[in-house]
């Protein structure tokens, strides 16, 4: 299946229309670097700010130092000088003599802990005594880390607005994309507009006050077709699968990359983990099944063009010929395409404290099937036959327990491609006869 599009469409009037393909192609691009950006800053702030804090108030040992000296810390800014007390303590563990600047864990790390304002962190200072003793934690992991404080700063909170800003926008704008792909909004409107002008079934069909036990299928009638007289509507987009999965793997490698830097540094330190590191390589094999799953799904969304069923009319009478009109677009190499009638029944029951589900499939008939043929970009393969339903065939029916919901199935077998299926519901109501009436 290649992947070949041009930099210009048709013209329109006075002017050029761009490629969609390329259009879409550059979003893509785009918002991927949004949110791999903000997966990334999130990653490198959780372990810069979040983590250090964390381990400061949770894991270092306490214990008792001596001051040995004190000031305050100076540095220039464009809003002024900005400082930050910094203490020199000594102690001792196990015969070891340790002397280090600190104060809580952002001074002794020198990543910050300046604020204007030299009077606080003289007040600060006044409250240590150069010689006189005063408890401290310090690093288990590294005995020269220590802070005399333990500090927990509501502003790092603010700081991870940024990165997660980056990641909504990009991945809300490729869920937007993966569920908008291969539409046309001037089409859509053009959908909306002339439905909204037809009557439900359009004189076809009883009212839902006459078979109460019928669904409406209002959203079945709500969209006219180009070629027959309804365009079905797909029963559940592929598009959101597809943008589960990604975010899934998303997500999940991201926890992946986490704990892989947390029992790396394990190692470094010499206390490796080797319960975290069979739990890492576990989740990271886990990640790469996401990965590979999430790659077939966009591969099927981007690849396969809309697939497109339309009806003579709606809703459909068991042993009434009517026509069916199925286009199938994109550039692809089906090894085989077929389009199903499929009529299932599912029924709800309590056993005990649970609801149970259980449905079988009580007919299932090829109406169409093509092998080993090519779809050529901007020429869909189009095909319209008759189809006829059983005469004594059961209507669609639903109720608190029981359901019987009819629906075609469109499947296609790719080339070196994963597979892909899309079903499309259709009603059927009772024939007239079976009704009393001419």
């Amino acid at each position: 299946m290649a992947r070949t599009f041009r930099y210009f469409e048709k013209k329109r009037g006075h002017r050029r229309t761009g490629s969609k393909t390329l259009a879409i192609a550059g979003e893509v691009v785009f918002f991927t670097v949004f949110l791999v950006g903000g997966v990334a800053g999130l990653i490198v702030l959780y372990n810069t700010l979040l983590v250090p804090q964390w381990r400061a108030n949770t894991e270092f040992v306490a214990h008792r130092c001596v001051v040995r000296d004190k000031h305050v810390g100076e540095k220039p800014s464009d809003d002024g000088p900005l400082y930050r007390p910094e203490i020199q303590i000594e102690y001792t563990l196990n015969d070891e003599r340790f002397v280090i600047w600190t104060y809580d864990i952002w001074v002794f790390d020198h990543t910050g802990g300046f604020s204007p304002g030299k009077d606080d962190k003289l007040a600060i200072l006044a409250d240590y005594e150069i010689g006189r003793e005063y408890r401290c934690w310090y690093d288990p992991d590294d005995p020269s880390r220590a802070v005399l404080v333990r500090t927990s700063r509501w502003w790092i909170g603010l700081i991870f607005i940024l990165p997660i800003s980056f990641v909504l926008m990009g991945a809300g704008r490729l869920v937007y994309l993966l569920f908008f792909v291969g539409k046309s909004a001037e089409r859509r409107s053009a959908f909306a507009q002339k439905a909204a002008k037809l009557a439900p079934f359009d004189g076809n069909g009883r009212t839902t006050e006459e078979f109460p036990a019928i669904p409406a299928g209002g959203n079945l009638t709500d969209s006219p077709g180009t070629t027959l007289t309804y365009r079905l509507p797909v029963a559940a987009s592929p598009s959101w699968a597809t943008a589960a999965a990604i975010v899934t793997a998303l997500i999940w490698n991201g926890l992946v990359a986490w704990l892989l830097v947390v029992a790396v540094r394990g190692f470094l330190r010499g206390r490796p983990d080797w319960l975290l590191t069979l739990f890492v390589i576990a989740f990271t094999a886990g990640g790469v099944l996401l990965l590979i799953h999430a790659a077939r799904r966009v591969m099927v969304a981007t690849g396969v063009g809309p697939t497109l069923l339309e009806v003579s009319q709606q809703p459909l009478r068991p042993g009434h010929p009517f026509q069916l009109f199925i286009s199938q677009t994109g550039r692809l190499h089906l090894q085989k395409f077929e389009v199903r009638l499929v009529c299932e029944e599912e029924a709800a029951f309590r056993h005990g404290t649970n609801t149970r589900k259980e449905s079988c499939c009580v007919l299932e008939e090829t109406v169409l099937t093509r092998e080993d043929f090519e779809v050529v970009r901007g020429t869909p393969y189009e095909v319209e036959c008759e189809i006829q339903l059983p005469e004594h065939a059961m209507h669609s029916f639903k109720s608190a327990h029981n359901e019987i919901a009819w629906r075609f199935v469109v499947r296609g077998h790719l080339a070196g491609w994963p597979d892909y299926e899309r079903s499309f519901p259709v009603l059927v109501y009772p024939n007239q006869s079976d009704n009393g009436t001419s």
